[in-house]
């Protein structure tokens, strides 16, 4: 499902409907509205991140439309990808893992494509309501949406001080005051060999030393011209040798253009050296914003991050076959795209199959997919490179791990023992209760661990609460695959919530605030469903 989810991505196959989205008449409510219904419809049918990750450059305009920060578009967006993935069998991990689960432990068959729906229709759809009412006031107002579009906060970027550069022999207080105007602020200086973090404001500036500065990317021209000071990245290579052409910020060929660093990137973790950026593609890494912040250290020797920002200078074929390369996605309206359309028709033919022949009865999930993913190697739509990105080898690892624990769990009897306690103490041998206490704690273990993980504990709990009450199995199994989906309190609990830190400037703490009041709702709707709908 990752594999075919990418193959969409990268062919474009829904990009003509996303850039339907949103037209320019449009009621911003309306908008906004048919953005969250779009992202929580794709995510029901493909990886939640690449629904996310097609849509966010259509939120940030809609934030730039508002005048919101974009914080405040992006999370109601990452969120409703989370809810809908929940509404089918092949929306999220999760829901995967349960039906495995029924078929394997709770003597039943696997769930089938829309067994989900019924509770994760109508759990997604209150939750739509209450982000769509109340989401834009209570995600906190970080950075405030510019003209462009959006502001990523600030960046840090390398200037170097030429031979006659007006900055030579001026103090750095003086060099300060000259950059006020442009609002960037020197927080470091690089003289040889040396960084000095905060060096003073009277020392005398050389030539060829290296400014670090914090500037927004809009006003980073303005930065660099006030002093005659030259970009680091863009004129020099790997080499060190000078090359003139780097030395503009834009023009007719080059291009400047904001890259996310996606969950699972393969970029996640190297620097600018290790990808050899100017000699193998021959872009520039300008910049750094990450969760609305400059990190420390050299651009070049900088480890970068999942949901990092990343400030870029190239030609738009370079920037978009690295992008496409090391997973990451352009923001906001600029002109660079990553997809291949002339695969897209059989890129979207070869998902709808698999979809069918699930849906159907046909053929098992795995086996639908696989023979897609196939039919995607066959038909030239993903590459094998391609493929072996794509899958989340961190979470096959994981699971490959805990599966055989949860196994453990069941015939050692540790899940009945915490079946007995959950029942004996906490429910007191109610069963809605502890269908509600099934769901509350996937739910907050989700927030702090992979889902699928969560998932894969809870289901022995979960079968094992069933067989305690002689009941069916289902509705158990059901509050799992609800309570795992839904990991709305912090940044790490899903990959969504990552992707959309650094791009909508927040912070940590930022997300209880909507996901705290988003998962009562989610309770309060998803206990009285599984009782209406599993229940006998």
């Amino acid at each position: 499902m990752l594999v075919l989810g990418a193959g969409l991505k990268s062919a474009g196959a829904v990009d003509v409907v996303v850039e339907r989205l949103m037209p320019e008449s449009a009621a911003p409510a309306l908008a906004f509205a048919v953005l969250l219904a779009a992202a929580a419809t794709l995510s029901a049918f493909m990886n939640n991140v690449g629904a996310l990750a097609l849509l966010m450059p259509v939120g940030l305009r809609l934030a730039g439309r508002l005048g919101l920060p974009p914080g405040k578009v992006l999370m109601p967006l990452a969120f409703a990808s989370i809810l809908g993935g929940m509404t089918t069998l092949i929306g999220t991990p999760p829901n995967l893992i349960v039906s495995g689960f029924r078929a394997g432990q709770a003597g039943g068959s696997s769930f089938a494509m829309f067994d989900f729906s019924p509770v994760g229709v109508a759990v997604a759809a209150a939750g739509l309501v209450f982000v769509l009412g109340l989401g834009r006031w209570l995600v906190p107002a970080r950075d405030r949406a510019s003209a462009a579009g959006f502001v990523t906060g600030a960046y840090l970027t390398e200037a170097r001080v030429v031979d006659g550069s007006p900055a030579v022999g001026m103090t750095l207080k003086r060099v300060e005051e000259a950059l006020g105007e442009a609002d960037a602020l020197v927080i470091g200086l690089i003289r040889g060999e040396r960084r000095l973090p905060a060096p003073s404001r009277y020392r005398e500036i050389h030539a060829g030393d290296i400014l670090l500065l914090r500037a927004e990317p809009e006003k980073l021209a303005d930065a660099l011209k006030s002093l005659k000071l030259e970009l680091e990245e863009a004129v020099r290579d790997e080499s060190g040798e000078i090359d003139a052409e780097g030395r503009v910020l834009r023009s007719d060929e080059i291009e400047l253009a904001e890259l996310a660093v996606l969950p699972n990137a393969e970029l996640a973790g190297r620097s600018a050296t290790d990808v050899r950026l100017r000699t193998r593609y021959g872009v520039n890494l300008l910049a750094v914003s990450r969760q609305g912040r400059s990190p420390t250290g050299r651009l070049r020797t900088l480890r970068l991050m999942t949901g990092d920002v990343l400030l870029m200078q190239g030609a738009p074929a370079a920037l978009a076959e690295f992008g496409a390369r090391y997973g990451c996605v352009p923001l906001a309206a600029r002109p660079l795209k990553l997809e291949q359309t002339n695969r897209a028709l059989p890129a979207a033919l070869v998902m709808l199959g698999a979809i069918a022949l699930t849906a159907a009865g046909l053929a098992a999930p795995a086996t639908a997919f696989a023979g897609g993913v196939l039919l995607y190697l066959v038909l030239g739509v993903v590459s094998p490179r391609e493929v072996y990105h794509a899958i989340d080898w961190p979470v096959i690892v994981l699971l490959g791990a805990l599966i055989p624990v949860a196994g453990a769990m069941q015939t050692t009897g540790a899940a009945d023992l915490l079946a007995s306690f959950l029942l004996d103490n906490l429910a007191l041998g109610r069963p809605v209760v502890a269908l509600a206490l099934i769901l509350a704690l996937s739910m907050t273990l989700s927030d702090f661990m992979n889902n699928a993980a969560t998932a894969a504990v809870m289901c022995p709990i979960a079968i094992g609460t069933a067989e305690r009450l002689g009941a069916s199995a289902d509705p158990f199994l059901m509050a799992v695959a609800v309570g795992a989906s839904c990991a709305f309190l912090t940044p790490i609990g899903h990959q969504n919530n990552t992707l959309i830190l650094g791009p909508g400037g927040l912070r940590f703490g930022d997300y209880w605030r909507l996901g705290l009041p988003l998962e009562i709702v989610v309770v309060a709707v998803a206990v009285p469903m599984i009782l209406l709908v599993w229940f006998p």
